[in-house]
């Protein structure tokens, strides 16, 4: 077995290494990298370790549904560099964000699993849910599967959807939990907070001149899913190496009360995410920083004034700290 480098992602079929004589894979978007996902991952790991083989994601980029039914796209819950991060944490060696075309989506089921299950990826083993479709129009599914399984050598493992409560766990649910401000929801099918990362860029100054909150503003891809328009209660970390000006330090969650949506008292018309950091002092302008959403203290609201408003966010902040359990820091 030839010894692989480790890469963390390839975007191309081309990028698979020549040497590469076997492996055990996972098909799917895993838009998320939910609990769901994450038992297809794993059962994908603990099999190549048997074997002796490399693990390997394959996923999609574009979402399929961008390329084939545009109007239908949903907001993601990550960008497929966030997509990459989380599966190298759960153990996985290679990723695979195939490049998704109007050409790749035309072949035949068994034409995808010949020329690149098989004979690019040199599968030994393909681990999927049961709700797994592949090939043109999605003629291929679990059944499809086990039988070019069957014809080429390639053991076929299809697991059935992780459900609870009679619900199962998915992308959509998670959606829906966030168009409804119900981060609590999206974390039970996460299984961790959900979190946007971004850059932080200037913003209209208004937070740290006019209110005193001065506030990171975040810039992130527009196909992500965001909460619903709210305050919410969670954790801002910086994600980048560079120095930092103030007294914060990269890789450290940070408590913070977040503002998602536009912002009604000054007429903002873009969506917007806006994290106060309690109790520090720092300035991350051009800093990479991810965001974690723990629970909603309120909606969105137009207040009358500036002495209003001000009265709203000091109770945010407390709400935050209730919820947090941070304590305000002693004066000395």
């Amino acid at each position: 077995m030839a010894k692989l480098s480790r890469v963390d992602i390839w975007h191309h079929i081309e990028d698979i290494p020549a040497d590469l004589d076997a492996s055990v894979i996972t098909i799917g978007v895993f838009d998320g990298v939910h609990r769901g996902h994450r038992t297809l991952i794993s059962a994908a790991t603990q099999r190549a370790r048997v074997l002796g083989v490399p693990s390997i994601l394959v996923t999609f980029n574009p979402h399929p549904l961008a390329v084939l039914r545009p109007e239908k796209m949903p907001p993601l819950l990550g960008t497929v560099a966030q997509r990459a991060n989380l599966v190298k944490n759960l153990g996985v060696d290679h990723m695979l964000a195939m490049n998704f075309t109007a050409n790749l989506s035309q072949l035949s089921p068994e034409d995808f699993f010949v020329s690149i299950i098989k004979d690019k990826l040199k599968a030994k083993v393909v681990v999927v849910g049961e709700n797994f479709t592949f090939g043109y129009k999605a003629a291929g599914n679990t059944e499809t599967l086990k039988k070019l399984g069957e014809d080429y050598g390639i053991e076929i493992r299809v697991l059935e959807l992780l459900a609870e409560d009679q619900t199962i766990v998915s992308s959509s649910v998670i959606r829906k939990a966030l168009a409804e401000g119900d981060v609590r929801r999206a974390k039970w099918g996460l299984g961790r907070e959900f979190s946007v990362s971004g850059d932080v860029v200037r913003g209209a100054g208004r937070g740290g001149k006019e209110l005193g909150y001065p506030t990171a503003n975040l810039y992130f891809p527009d196909s992500i899913a965001l909460p619903e328009d709210g305050v919410y209660a969670g954790w801002l970390q910086i994600t980048s190496a560079a120095p930092i000006d103030g007294d914060m330090v990269a890789g450290v969650r940070y408590p913070a009360a977040i503002s998602v949506g536009h912002n009604p008292t000054f007429g903002d018309q873009r969506r917007s995410v806006e994290s106060f950091v309690l109790d520090r002092q720092a300035d991350l302008y051009g800093h990479s920083v991810t965001v974690e959403f723990v629970d909603r203290i309120r909606g969105m609201v137009k207040f009358s004034g500036m002495e209003e408003l001000l009265e709203a966010i000091a109770k945010d902040v407390e709400a935050t700290r209730e919820i947090l359990r941070v304590d305000e820091p002693r004066k000395h």
